[in-house]
Parts: C-alpha cells; sequence; structure tokens
C-alpha cells in the first residue's frame, strides 16, 4: 500500500472521529436548544419552557406519561390578565392554543406569589402534574390532576385540584377588575375552552405549573 492511501486512510479515520464527537450532543444541551425555539415561538418565560422540558423529559424516562404529544404550561410569572396558559404540540414545536388560567385566591391577586401543598390553603402548589381522567363535578367537565412532586404538590387529589372551567376567567372580567377571577387553588380556564382543552392533554400528559420561586426552584427533582 502506498504512503498516499495510508495517508488518506489515517486522515479518514480522524474525521470521523471528529465527526463522532461533534454530533454527539449532551440532553442539557438538546433541552436548552428546543427551550430556545419553543419560548422564541410562545414569547414566554425562556426559564419556564427549558424547566418544563426538563421535567417532561424526566417523566418520559420513568413511563410516567402515555400522552407524550401535549406538554402544557402555566406560567405563573406573568399577571392574571395575561394569557399565560400554553399547550405545546411536541412532536410539530408549535404552540396548540393559548389562553387564560386562574390561580389561587390566597396566592395573590394579580399575580401568584404565595403557594401552598396544604389542604384549605387556597393557594396554587407549583410544580410537575400529570393529567388523569375527564369527570363531571360541581365546575361540569373536570380534568383530574395528580401532583407528582413530593411536599410540593402531591396532595392535589386530597385537596380536590383539577382542571375546571370558570366564568370569572374571562377578558370581561379583565375589564372590569384588571384581573381575572380565583380559584380555591385549581387551574381554572376559561368555560369556552375547558373541553377542547381536557380533550387534548387527558391521559396522562405534563402539565407544569411555574413560577420564579426560589423555594421551589432549589426544592424540585425534576428540574434539579
Amino acid at each position: 500500500m502506498s504512503k498516499y492511501y495510508i495517508f488518506i486512510l489515517f486522515f479518514s479515520f480522524l474525521t470521523l472521529q471528529s465527526f463522532k464527537k461533534e454530533a454527539i450532543v449532551p440532553v442539557a444541551n438538546g433541552i436548552e436548544l428546543r427551550a430556545s425555539l419553543l419560548s422564541d415561538k410562545l414569547s414566554i418565560n425562556n426559564e419556564a419552557v427549558r424547566l418544563a422540558i426538563t421535567g417532561y423529559e424526566k417523566l418520559k424516562q420513568l413511563g410516567k406519561l402515555t400522552n407524550l404529544r401535549y406538554l402544557t404550561i402555566a406560567d405563573f410569572s406573568k399577571p392574571s390578565s395575561e394569557q399565560r396558559f400554553y399547550i405545546i404540540d411536541m412532536q410539530a414545536q408549535v404552540v396548540l392554543l393559548k389562553t387564560l388560567v386562574a390561580h389561587g385566591r390566597n396566592s395573590g391577586v394579580l399575580f401568584a406569589k404565595l403557594f401552598s401543598n396544604k389542604s384549605a390553603s387556597n393557594q396554587s402548589s407549583l410544580g410537575f402534574y400529570v393529567t388523569g381522567n375527564p369527570y363531571k363535578g360541581k365546575h361540569g367537565t373536570s380534568l383530574e390532576l395528580n401532583g407528582v412532586e413530593e411536599g410540593i404538590n402531591d396532595q392535589a387529589k386530597q385537596r380536590a385540584i383539577v382542571l375546571h372551567g370558570a366564568d370569572y376567567v374571562s377578558t370581561n372580567f379583565i375589564k372590569s377588575q384588571g384581573y381575572i377571577g380565583r380559584s380555591l387553588g385549581c387551574p381554572a380556564v376559561p368555560n369556552q375552552q375547558v373541553k377542547e382543552i381536557i380533550q387534548v392533554i387527558k391521559g396522562a400528559s405534563c402539565l407544569f405549573v411555574y413560577a420564579p420561586n426560589k423555594e421551589y426552584l432549589a426544592k424540585s427533582m425534576l428540574i434539579n
């Protein structure tokens, strides 16, 4: 074999090794990239999207999610007068729906600032939830929510924290009050959209309730 062919083979080997190294993208970087792209499309808090995708990936790896196509974010870093409830189609990488969502009455007025996992607190609980089954309750068609973060939102069932529709979650309420009405801790959405929302995200999809709360950010095992 000539020196020329030996050189070509050696150069090809080095190129292949270099390509392999460049092709390996750590999961964290992939999450950062998707978060950046999605947040640009959503025009919402980049950190909320990044953390939502991080938790979604962990729950998927743990086998907790059946409905993998949709990721829902309630971004409580925003005031309740703004649309801050997002359903993301993870397959198409597009926003399927963006609308209003209420927080608990004892969490704050315009902004949600206080959070609790305790019964009768009437506060929202942050963190990751896995959606359950639809049912007919006192608020009409509602959706079970299973809090999966111990000590943070795992009392959701005992507290009857569910996704439901409410007439106080409306633009008319904002016009008269400057903010939407508040729930007893449930992420309440507009009455005219609740059935559509439930139909899409039911059956073990991921819902992330976000706020820039230092205690939650330090405690959550799904984002650390």
